[in-house]
C-alpha cells in the first residue's frame, strides 16, 4: 500500500472511534462527557479532523466501547502515527486542507483511476510541462515556489514508480491533450514520450479517448480522480474510496458511495469508447514525432 501518514490515520481512527460509539449506543454528548470533553471534540476525532486528545483518552474510549486488546493496541498505533509529521506537511502552504488530504490518501492508496479531458495528469506530468503550468496559473510567484510546487509533483509520482508495491494506475487522457501545445514543440515532445514510456510498465494502463469517440457520456464530463485502499484480511476495504474533483475555483474530496458508482459508470462508458493501450501507445509515439518534427 506504500507509506503512511497522519491524515489517513487520523481517518482511520475516526472510523473505529465511531464505530465503537455507535455499537455502544452513545452519543456525541454521553462519550464527550464520559472523558470530560465536548461533544464537537468527540465529532472532530471521528471524522479524523486533529483534536489535540491524550492517548489516555483514546484508551478510555477503547475501554467504553469495550474494544479487545487487539483492536485497543490497533487504535492506539493509529493515534500515534496522526500525530507524526508527513513528507509533504513542508509543502502545506502551497495546498489547500482539501488537496493535501488528497495527496496524504494519494499517497497510501493501492489504485488509482483516473480522467483528464485537458491536461496531463499530475502524475504523469514532466517537469518542463508542470512548469509551464505552474508558471502560467501562478504568475505572481516566485521562482523558488514554481520550483517547490515542481518538487511536490515529483514527489508524488513516486507512488507510481517505487519498488515497494506500487500503486495501480489507471488513466483515460482526451485526445486532444496531446494535440494541444503547452511549453511548445520541445516540451510536448518530451511529455508525450514520456506519457508512452510510462504506458508501458506493469502497474500502469494508459488509454485515449480519440476525438472519433464524440461524447460517450451525451456531455461533457470534467477531471475525477476515484482512489481504492488496500483491503484487510476479510477482504474488506481498510479505508472508504474517494472520489477527487477539481475545477478552476473550487476542489472536492468525497466518498459518497453513490456518487462513486455513478463516477465508476461514467468511467468505463469513457473507457469502452477509448483506444486500448497497444494503440494508446503508438499514438502518444507518433504524436512525440510530430512535435519533433515541428
Amino acid at each position: 500500500m506504500g507509506e503512511g501518514n497522519s491524515i489517513l490515520a487520523r481517518r482511520r481512527l475516526g472510523k473505529y472511534l465511531r464505530d465503537g460509539r455507535v455499537g455502544a449506543g452513545l452519543t456525541l454528548q454521553q462519550t464527550g462527557a464520559s472523558i470530560r470533553r465536548s461533544a464537537s471534540t468527540v465529532q472532530r476525532l471521528e471524522k479524523g479532523l486533529p483534536a489535540q486528545v491524550r492517548d489516555a483518552e483514546i484508551e478510555a474510549l477503547c475501554r467504553i466501547y469495550e474494544f479487545d486488546a487487539d483492536k485497543t493496541a490497533v487504535v492506539l498505533a493509529l493515534a500515534a502515527e496522526s500525530d507524526e509529521i508527513d513528507w509533504w506537511s513542508e509543502y502545506q502552504d502551497l495546498m489547500s486542507r482539501t488537496v493535501a488530504t488528497f495527496v496524504a490518501c494519494e499517497a497510501t492508496a493501492s489504485e488509482i483511476t483516473s480522467y483528464e479531458g485537458q491536461l496531463v495528469p499530475g502524475l504523469l506530468q514532466t517537469p518542463a510541462y508542470a512548469l509551464t503550468l505552474v508558471r502560467t496559473a501562478c504568475p505572481d510567484e516566485s521562482v523558488e515556489t514554481h520550483e517547490r510546487r515542481i518538487r511536490l509533483r515529483k514527489r508524488r509520482q513516486t507512488c507510481l514508480i517505487r519498488d515497494d508495491d506500487p500503486v495501480m494506475f489507471d488513466v483515460l487522457i482526451h485526445e486532444s491533450i496531446v494535440r494541444s501545445w503547452v511549453g511548445g514543440p520541445v516540451v510536448m515532445a518530451e511529455q508525450c514520450q514520456h506519457l508512452a514510456d510510462m504506458s508501458i510498465r506493469s502497474n500502469i494502463t494508459l488509454r485515449v479517448l480519440p476525438f472519433s469517440a464524440g461524447y460517450p457520456l451525451g456531455r461533457e464530463d470534467g477531471p475525477f480522480v476515484i482512489l481504492d485502499f488496500d483491503t484487510d484480511l476479510p477482504g474488506r476495504p481498510t479505508e472508504t474510496s474517494l472520489v477527487f474533483y477539481e475545477t478552476f475555483t473550487r476542489e472536492m474530496c468525497l466518498a459518497e458511495p453513490a456518487l462513486i458508482r455513478k463516477q465508476r459508470e461514467a468511467y468505463a462508458t469513457l473507457r469502452r469508447r477509448a483506444l486500448d493501450p497497444e494503440a494508446t501507445r503508438e499514438l502518444l509515439l507518433q504524436a512525440a514525432a510530430r512535435f519533433r518534427a515541428e
